[in-house]
């Protein structure tokens, strides 16, 4: 009996984690199993061609937000053109919502949590001849803590790897399906340092540039491993880029000391903010001192070494226009990358069961994104996302930083600068953020400041766009810049 094991990545700098644990855990079992992975762009029939030509016994699918349309698609075409095949759906977007997938008639089996001992007993019984249950639920995978990053040899993988140090949570965000789990910190699966950094090592192997994104969501639970996982990358043999997602209110003062002396660009750090309004944090179940976050946000970005991350969240319960702008204020100096998110009512989230208490109302089909609240009306949360992707063109993207050190703060408030440009650009160029050329951005932005700055510093607002302009464009600059 042949498994074969799917997934569609985002991009094709992803290479899923979630495909190669199940390959395995059933090879591990004695079943045969491979794998594949493509992208959300792919020709959708090329991509079908493609796992045809597996002729596997057994298709199973990772199903995440960004994949389930497309996945269900594919699984459904699968199964006309072989219904003698078995398809197992998986992956936390069909974990919440059972009901619904094993309604779908091409469907034969639900794995419901974990996947590596339920899709273990999906194969044993269909190897006895018995027949699939609609539903499996997955309990925590007992060899989870054993050696190994899951990523066979190949010379020219390459982009985001993912690894896994631990599974599990201290905290019960509303937000987040790991929330769904509890909040035990001593239910925490963890990797022990040494193990985790003789698997680190491994990724050595692979001699293309990667950045190894660990996947645990909190990784410095135990500050004192995260502290010797720390040093232990501090040895030169470690020579790829590592992404880590930490609680910043964890961190002492042995771990900034330990963290300034990493080479630049070898270490990233995303911090969750997500708000600095009370009343949404106490809703939402996160208790940490959001003043102490920002505080070791600042200190790690002005380090200078280590880049870092910092996500905030539009929609989440009590936070209205203003909150936000606070928030947004508030982060903005605080990091290199500014992420503004949007709420998504994910399956299995306490945030979904309560969504009426908060007057929320969100898309019918994935992502789910919020679009009003109690708190903020859908223009409003129209307006963020295009001040969104202008912090993402314009601060992120670093190429107007000399424009921006200008105008931030001494002419405008963070928040008051993109709101005034967003409008701006919405009544003089007519079209979204993202349809504007990079071109045009820079004039459109040099209009913008002419309109309403004095003209002695419109001067030298123009001299730094100009300078930006040729640092960040292969282009001479255009004439009326």
């Amino acid at each position: 009996m042949q498994f074969h094991l799917f997934t569609l990545n985002a991009s094709h700098a992803h290479h899923a984690l979630s495909i190669r644990c199940l390959a395995n855990a059933l090879r591990d079992a004695g079943f045969r199993a491979d794998y594949s992975e493509a992208n959300l762009k792919d020709r959708s029939h090329a991509v079908l061609a493609a796992l045809i030509e597996k002729n596997a016994d057994v298709y199973g699918f990772s199903c995440y937000i960004w994949n389930v349309e497309p996945m269900l698609k594919l699984a459904a075409d699968i199964k006309a053109l072989r219904p003698d095949c078995r398809v197992l759906l998986g992956g936390p977007e069909v974990s919440f919502d059972t009901d619904r997938f094993t309604a779908l008639p091409f469907v034969d089996c639900v794995l419901c949590g974990e996947g590596e001992e339920s899709i273990v007993a999906a194969a044993t019984r269909l190897e006895k001849g018995e027949q699939l249950p609609s539903l499996l639920i997955g309990t925590p995978y007992t060899a989870f803590t054993k050696r190994g990053i899951h990523y066979e040899n190949d010379p020219d993988l390459s982009g985001l790897l993912y690894y896994e140090s631990s599974r599990g949570c201290p905290f019960s965000c509303a937000f987040c399906l790991s929330g769904s789990e509890g909040n035990d910190p001593h239910a925490i699966r963890a990797k022990s340092a040494e193990d985790t950094l003789a698997d680190l090592l491994e990724f050595e192997r692979f001699s293309a540039p990667i950045t190894i994104k660990l996947v645990d969501r909190t990784f410095n639970f135990n500050k004192e491993r995260a502290k010797m996982i720390w040093r232990g990358l501090l040895d030169p043999r470690y020579t790829k880029c590592y992404h880590f997602e930490i609680a910043a209110n964890l961190l002492d003062e042995d771990s900034f000391a330990i963290l300034a002396q990493f080479p630049k660009n070898k270490i990233r750090l995303e911090i969750g903010l997500q708000s600095t309004n009370q009343a949404t944090l106490a809703a939402i179940n996160r208790h940490a001192d959001t003043a102490k976050i920002l505080a070791a946000a600042k200190r790690l970005t002005d380090m200078g070494n280590c880049h870092i991350h910092l996500d905030l969240i539009a929609g989440l319960p009590y936070e209205n226009y203003t909150s936000f702008a606070r928030s947004f204020d508030a982060a903005y100096f605080c990091c290199n990358v500014l992420q503004l998110g949007f709420l998504k009512l994910l399956h299995g989230t306490s945030l979904r069961r309560e969504a009426t208490k908060y007057g929320m109302v969100a898309e019918a089909n994935p992502p789910y994104t919020v679009l009003k609240t109690d708190a903020i009306s859908f223009a409003q949360l129209e307006k963020l996302h295009a001040i969104s992707d202008l912090c993402e063109r314009l601060r992120d993207s670093n190429r107007f930083t000399r424009t921006l050190a200008l105008l931030l703060p001494d002419c405008f408030t963070p928040f008051a600068f993109y709101q005034g440009f967003a409008d701006y650009l919405i009544n003089t160029a007519g079209k979204a953020v993202q349809k504007i050329s990079q071109r045009d951005l820079f004039l459109y932005l040099s209009s913008f400041a002419k309109q309403i700055l004095p003209i002695q510093t419109h001067w030298a607002i123009s001299e730094a766009l100009r300078a930006d302009f040729a640092c960040a464009e292969v282009r001479r600059p255009p004439q009326n810049l």
